[in-house]
């Protein structure tokens, strides 16, 4: 779906751990650069890069990844871009993330440890397929590590928010040419109406509802969850309501 010029939200439909769930790469790109915000789940490369072909941004322009945090579905099709890339490719990350996204430590929401905290509360049918997300192990090197208030200069303005609570690195992008944000996980949409991030895949939700906080003071007229997708009715009071609440609903 193009959103705005030069901006495409993917929808794929992936395999999660309670089942099939939609999720939301976007891909950002001028005459010069394409960016790939977040790579989907293992497996999803091969549908971003026919949604890019569609579009008619080739593989040639895609010059840098960028990752909004460590989880499985966010980074899962990562070597598989850097391979289609043959290693020349930016990868970009927080660097409070980076070391799990380079395969340095086990990611921290299906190490066995908190698999082990999440098996007894699943259905026993869905139990494999968790137990087998944890010998899933997609990593790069990061090339580029990113910091609060970051502008990158690709495709008008790329500014990186650093908004952790759903991981210690976790980003949101602001996209200032089109005042589109990238919300990735610190925010879900639902009906095309937002909502706080997910308490229980929230690392830190004091920290999650602080982080909303900065995202008002930016003039956002849409914004991109990566579970829900679109939300475009008056952003502005939508985030400072979420802000002033310490309750969200899953």
């Amino acid at each position: 779906m193009i959103v705005a010029p030069g901006v495409m939200m993917l929808e794929l439909e992936s395999e999660g751990i309670g089942g099939p769930v939609a999720i939301h790469p976007t891909l950002i790109w001028d005459e010069e650069d394409a960016i790939l915000i977040d790579t989907g789940m293992p497996g999803d490369w091969i549908r971003i890069q026919h949604a890019m072909q569609e579009t008619g941004v080739p593989l040639d322009r895609l010059h840098a990844v960028l990752l909004t945090h460590q989880d499985l579905d966010h980074i899962g099709s990562l070597p598989d871009v850097v391979s289609a890339k043959d290693g020349h490719l930016e990868v970009i990350a927080h660097h409070e993330d980076a070391p799990y996204i380079e395969g340095k430590y086990p990611l921290i929401k299906i190490s066995r440890e908190a698999m082990a905290k999440l098996l007894p509360l699943l259905p026993e049918e869905h139990r494999p397929k968790v137990l087998a997300m944890c010998n899933m192990h997609p990593s790069a090197n990061v090339t580029r590590l990113i910091t609060d208030n970051e502008v990158l200069p690709y495709c008008g303005g790329i500014r990186i928010i650093h908004t952790p609570g759903h991981t210690a690195g976790h980003v949101s992008i602001y996209l200032e040419r089109s005042r589109i944000l990238l919300a990735g996980d610190a925010m879900i949409s639902v009906h095309g109406m937002l909502q706080g991030p997910v308490p229980h895949a929230t690392l830190d939700m004091d920290s999650a509802i602080h982080s909303l906080a900065k995202l008002t003071k930016y003039p956002i007229d849409t914004v991109i969850c990566y579970h829900g997708g679109l939300s475009e009715q008056n952003i502005h009071h939508q985030i400072l309501q979420l802000s002033h609440s310490s309750i969200t609903k899953p």
